[in-house]
């Protein structure tokens, strides 16, 4: 079946418009499935700007991007009005450093990260390829909250790669950048057996905010004081110090703030703003707050002029 001249002027025009196009499931901040997830991934290494377009928000993109390259999947990454290929491809390629030619840009830092691997955990490593057979690496991969995942893999005589106590740990090019400083250890103790990893890149974790202290700094405006919840439960009841919202731009804005920007965030009982202070602190920022017992516990212990629902 023949593409919708439409739909085809649709799509080229976005082409036409944007160098470099991201057809996915979601967004950047918030990818709908794991393969666009590891393009985001891939695309992160590059440091330049990209459009993207939410298959899922418009199903007739969605199948007629599928058309358009005569590519079965999503997503789909175009340079130039040209399509580069799948999650797996780009990823490839910006570990080869293909994409970084393609868009003019200098070949890419494959200086591997200094890394600790305790000799305890090298040992159970050890054990563990020794396991696997011949060709097997540890596959050391973080994630854009500084999570680590370590498996094995099959040996990769093209990836970024360390050698540390007899142990191979390779790394994608974003992984590498993000492991720097990463230290694997093996424990027996009240926190349980097994391998722990601390990546001193990590942002710091979430921290506790008490309604008091929240009023006080809000009011103060030494707070950027974020209230999660949707316009229908803020008519109901809402703080009566400056504070930011969640709805429409308020969000990207946010999100475009200085990274030491102090943030606390507030919710009816302190659960969806538990979420929202995750979300920051995975996109970088260093002083997020969630505001214990949310606005139920504001109009009982900071301000009896707020109301209760």
């Amino acid at each position: 079946m023949s593409l919708d001249p439409m739909l085809r002027s649709r799509i080229e025009t976005l082409l036409q418009a944007n160098r470099i196009v991201l057809f996915m499931k979601g967004n950047p901040h918030a990818p709908q499935c794991g393969f666009s997830a590891k393009a985001v991934a891939a695309l992160s290494a590059l440091d330049v700007d990209y459009a993207h377009v939410d298959v899922l928000s418009d199903p007739e993109i969605r199948e007629g991007i599928k058309q358009y390259g005569d590519w079965p999947t999503i997503p789909q990454l175009y340079v130039g009005g040209d399509l580069v290929g799948g999650s797996d491809i780009v990823e490839q390629m910006v570990n080869s450093g293909e994409l970084h030619a393609l868009l003019g840009l200098p070949a890419p830092d494959r200086t591997p990260p200094a890394i600790t691997i305790t000799p305890d955990a090298a040992a159970m490593l050890r054990d563990a390829l020794g396991n696997a057979g011949d060709g097997y690496a540890l596959q050391v991969e973080v994630d854009a909250r500084f999570n680590a995942k370590l498996q094995l893999a099959p040996l990769d005589a093209n990836a970024i790669a360390v050698e540390q106590e007899g142990i191979r740990a390779q790394f994608d090019m974003t992984s590498a950048r993000r492991a720097q400083g990463l230290r694997i250890d093996w424990v027996d103790d009240e926190r349980g057996r097994g391998l722990v990893i601390d990546n001193p890149n990590a942002p710091p974790k979430m921290k506790i905010m008490t309604v008091v202290e929240a009023n006080a700094r809000a009011a103060a405006g030494s707070l950027t004081l974020v209230d999660v919840r949707p316009p229908e439960e803020r008519a109901l009841a809402a703080v009566n110090v400056p504070f930011s919202v969640f709805d429409g731009d308020a969000r990207s804005h946010l999100e475009g703030l200085p990274k030491d920007t102090p943030l606390a965030f507030l919710c009816h009982h302190g659960g969806r703003s538990a979420q929202a202070a995750e979300h920051f602190r995975g996109l970088g920022f260093r002083d997020v707050y969630n505001v214990e017992g949310g606005i139920e516990a504001w109009a009982q212990e900071a301000d009896a002029h707020v109301p209760r629902y």
